[in-house]
């Protein structure tokens, strides 16, 4: 193992969609990737060139300083030059400001001091959307829907989805006063919250597939506690009968390296090649080799990925097919195959500077090309290939003469263009109905009209029992006409024949939001991978994995 923590997310200049079925409370918009932190690297060009550089550098600061029309912000100008520099490199060698690192270190350290609730601001009345499991807001009994009007005696009204961490966050130990209206209770229930650490869970969800024998773990990036996090969940499912394991890495951008490198080495038998990294320097090159007895190495396994699984889930998905360990659905991934380190700045800032490059088992570079920025963020350059098998990879887009490799078990795979699944399944388009819906926040609205109406009901006929909830439950009449209300309240057009098309889907969001409120993000992945096609087709093809894997 090396001394130092790899990062591979690909987070920054992305368009990152996250699936429609899924709520992102906070999104990071720039998070980018490096490989340790405070670590020290001698410098790679003569000591002359960098002098001569540095000193053309300090000259134009200081005459700019000197003689500008105006007074010149050397911070703001020395970052502009920084990010100027790292932006003629790659995509993924970064500046990083102080404050911006702050965020990335609680998102990538896996948790943070504060009451534990997942929220939003709607009707400019901050909004639980789900008490975070093991946090003292679900410990008091804080219940998702409830309203947070005052905080600490001050109105919470009108504050902005980035003023509220500021007043629910801060030390651990210290105490905060909410004022909750929760529906059906007439008085304001109040709340002496002691803020403590709470976890950002990387493992969004799992639990056994209704009717099968199938545990389902959805990762959303590689964090410190990833690996961790994964392994109580399997052992979890475990004890409730899985035989079968089904990864979802989809639109998952990466992480750190090592952490990474644990998850494949749990899935694969000992004395394999996972992942290995060539840099221009050669203390940048690693070899990463599985171990024995890794807990789930005779499991059989499918991945799912699709355009934003990058990275760490390259590295992993990569690993699962050129060792022929399962089998890799969905859609062909991001494409990046570059390796970060971060360098700290005196003032806690810092940068970070692609010192290496990684490879698959079979040697494959997934990196696509990065000439054009623009097309690159774009998604240009990958491997489409058409829906269907594609276990032989005769689908790969190969008219680019793009490079040969062959997995353990003899099948052609394609470098430079990400990772290319083994059975491509095209992601469902969402109606316009749904569109302009999901655009206006209509979903959660109606949702929370929902449980503000017959929470108490809902909660009391399936109290813990999500398998009963799934089969049981029922957007109804009422449920769709409050969708409406809110429709024509955000004039947004409700059209019947768009509705027609889009019906069970609005039902389905409908009952995922309010599972989500009872049964937390189990509650509502479950939901909505019932009309997922990606993962019914990835539960079809276990026998095939199985197969692949030379599984008894």
């Amino acid at each position: 193992m090396p001394s130092f923590r790899s990062f591979d997310a690909t987070m920054a200049g992305i368009h990152m969609k996250k699936s429609p079925m899924r709520i992102v409370l906070f999104t990071l918009t720039a998070i980018v990737v490096g490989i340790g932190i405070g670590s020290y690297v001698q410098p790679a060009f003569s000591g002359d060139s960098v002098m001569d550089q540095t000193r053309k550098f300090s000259d134009v600061l200081s005459m700019a300083v000197k003689n500008y029309v105006e007074d010149v912000d050397t911070q703001k100008l020395t970052e502009a030059a920084i990010k100027g520099m790292l932006d003629e490199l790659d995509p993924h060698s970064v500046y990083i400001t102080a404050k911006e690192m702050q965020k990335v270190e609680e998102y990538f350290r896996g948790s943070f001091d504060g009451i534990g609730v997942e929220f939003d601001v709607v009707n400019d009345t901050i909004t639980v959307v789900s008490p975070i499991i093991g946090g003292p807001s679900e410990a008091l009994g804080i219940q998702a829907g409830d309203k947070i009007v005052r905080i600490n005696d001050t109105t919470a009204i009108k504050l902005t989805r980035e003023m509220v961490p500021k007043k629910l966050r801060g030390p651990k130990g210290t105490v905060v006063k909410l004022h909750i209206r929760r529906a059906g209770e007439k008085e304001l229930l109040v709340y002496d919250v002691i803020r403590d650490k709470i976890p950002i869970n990387s493992v969004d969800a799992s639990f056994m597939i209704d009717g099968t024998d199938i545990g389902y773990v959805t990762i959303n990036r590689f964090s410190g506690t990833t690996y961790d996090e994964l392994m109580s969940a399997t052992e979890r499912l475990r004890s409730q009968g899985m035989k079968r394991l089904l990864l979802d890495l989809r639109y998952n951008p990466g992480g750190f390296l090592d952490q990474a490198f644990k998850i494949a080495d749990e899935l694969v038998p000992a004395g394999q090649k996972l992942v290995y990294t060539k840099g221009r320097r050669p203390e940048f090159d690693e070899d990463f080799w599985s171990t024995g007895g890794g807990l789930l190495e005779d499991i059989p396994l499918v991945v799912m990925i699709n355009n934003g699984s990058a990275s760490a889930s390259e590295i992993v998905s990569g690993a699962v097919q050129d060792l022929d360990r399962g089998l890799v659905v969905g859609e062909t991934s991001f494409g990046k195959g570059l390796v970060q380190r971060q360098y700290p700045l005196g003032d806690g800032s810092a940068f970070r500077l692609t010192i290496s490059r990684y490879y698959t088992p079979s040697g494959r570079l997934i990196q696509r090309p990065y000439d054009d920025k623009a097309k690159y963020y774009k998604g240009e350059g990958r491997d489409e290939g058409d829906e269907g098998d594609n276990i032989d990879h005769k689908g790969d887009d190969s008219s680019m003469s793009k490079p040969k490799f062959k997995t353990i078990g003899g099948r052609t795979v394609y470098g430079g263009g990400g990772v290319t699944p083994d059975y491509i399944v095209k992601q469902d388009t969402v109606g316009f109905l749904a569109r302009k819906l999901r655009a206006k926040n209509i979903f959660w609205e109606t949702a929370d009209q929902v449980m503000k109406n017959r929470g108490k009901e809902i909660r009391a006929a399936y109290g813990t029992d999500l398998r009963k909830f799934l089969r049981e439950f029922r957007a109804v009449d009422a449920d769709i006409d409050a969708m409406k209300s809110f429709a024509k309240a955000k004039d947004v057009e409700w059209k019947e024949d768009e509705y027609k098309q889009d019906e069970e889907y609005l039902h389905t969001v409908i009952k995922a939001l309010v599972g989500r409120a009872v049964f937390n993000n189990n509650g509502y992945t479950a939901v909505m991978l019932s009309m997922d096609k990606q993962t019914k087709k990835a539960i079809e093809l276990f026998p095939e994995a199985k197969k692949i894997a030379k599984l008894k």
